[in-house]
């Protein structure tokens, strides 16, 4: 029997003021992604129901989230660390299919689904288990290299297909829970500067087209190098936003169809460029807040794997943010990452929600209730 009192504890513990900055940037970026599919001048609303339905898809898989307990599925994190892996290996058989240079989907007719985006929610929860056993204990390499070869498998999958971008988010998640586990310091410096000297392998390794990409990002001022059409777009639209913006659907590298991908990898350009430096503000705002919010959850989570899971959502997030952001401004090499809730994107939004459904999760069984 259901003890109503108990569950209603339950959702009164919820973080609505999380639910609410998520609330807004998706409000944000549907306003903005109505002007990105031109859907003003064509009429053509269906990217924007294809939004919000998977919004709402995505708002009943947090509910099943909600219903149990993370440390009730954390007991299964070894079923999740072989469901991540095969996620990951399924796309490499010829189930698979390539999109923008990455074998990264599996086609299932009127949609496609990355693999990747649901092995991200996974990952999280057994990798937070496999970390929190060690809290406190990564104080040298002995210690850190078991830890570290739970996650080899996983990046070496995303170099396969070859996905630079999602490789670069597993890595976020994993440095972020080290961290928190209490990593020790002198060994962080010994990484980044094993990662430096290791540059010059990692780039022979890549596929042509992410060197292409690398070579771009080097030469910026080139537009006939791959992806610097894209950037300098993007760069002319921001600057051309001002303060205020040209006012929405005004846009003319937007309307106009000079900004490409507008829609999902460069759709911050068209905030800049319609909504100036007054609506960058607005958004960034919102993400500062968002990540914050999870800072806090993190820190009154009732156990360490609790908080280890939310350090891996928020680790996620944060580099998805930066990333997306500071491509569109030349500050990053492109890489196919999504600004997370305003892009478009179905199984983007969707496992966004899902992982969102983790951190709700977590805050609140922050106080232990007896069912």
């Amino acid at each position: 029997m259901i003890d109503h009192k108990s569950t209603l504890k339950l959702i009164k513990q919820l973080d609505w003021k999380l639910i609410g900055i998520v609330l807004a940037i998706f409000t944000f970026g549907l306003v903005i992604l109505s002007s990105a599919t031109h859907a003003n001048e064509t009429g053509n609303f269906k990217q924007i129901y294809v939004q919000g339905a998977a919004f709402g898809l995505g708002t009943a898989v947090i509910i099943t989230i909600l219903l149990f307990d993370y440390n009730v599925i954390g007991k299964y994190y070894k079923a999740l660390y072989i469901i991540s892996l095969v996620l990951l290996v399924i796309v490499l058989t010829p189930l698979g299919a390539a999109r923008g240079g990455a074998r990264s989907w599996i086609d299932l007719g009127p949609i496609d689904f990355q693999t990747s985006e649901l092995a991200k929610l996974t990952f999280i929860l057994s990798y937070a288990k496999i970390v929190e056993s060690k809290k406190d204990k990564l104080d040298t390499l002995k210690d850190i290299i078991p830890v570290l070869i739970y996650a080899v498998p996983f990046i070496g999958l995303l170099f396969a297909q070859p996905d630079l971008g999602t490789a670069i988010v597993f890595s976020c998640i994993i440095a972020g829970m080290l961290f928190t586990a209490g990593l020790n310091i002198k060994l962080i410096k010994k990484v980044i500067i094993g990662a430096i000297v290791a540059l010059p392998v990692m780039y022979m390794l890549m596929a042509p087209h992410q060197k292409d990409r690398i070579e771009a990002f080097l030469n910026p001022e080139d537009p006939t190098l791959k992806g610097n059409y894209q950037v300098m777009q993007s760069m002319i639209a921001i600057g051309s936003g001002g303060t205020t913006g040209k006012g929405l659907y005004q846009g003319s590298q937007n309307q106009e169809g000079f900004l490409p991908v507008q829609e999902s990898d460069f759709i911050f350009a068209v905030i800049g460029e319609e909504l100036g430096a007054v609506g960058m503000a607005a958004i960034i705002g919102l993400y500062a807040l968002f990540l914050s919010r999870m800072i806090v959850i993190a820190r009154e989570a009732k156990d360490f794997y609790g908080t280890l899971i939310v350090i891996g959502v928020m680790s996620m997030f944060a580099y998805q943010i930066i990333q997306n952001i500071g491509m569109t401004v030349a500050l990053i090499p492109v890489t196919g990452v999504t600004l997370p809730f305003v892009s478009y994107g179905g199984s983007s939004l969707l496992t966004s929600l899902a992982n969102l459904g983790l951190v709700l999760n977590v805050c609140m069984r922050r106080k232990k209730i007896n069912f």
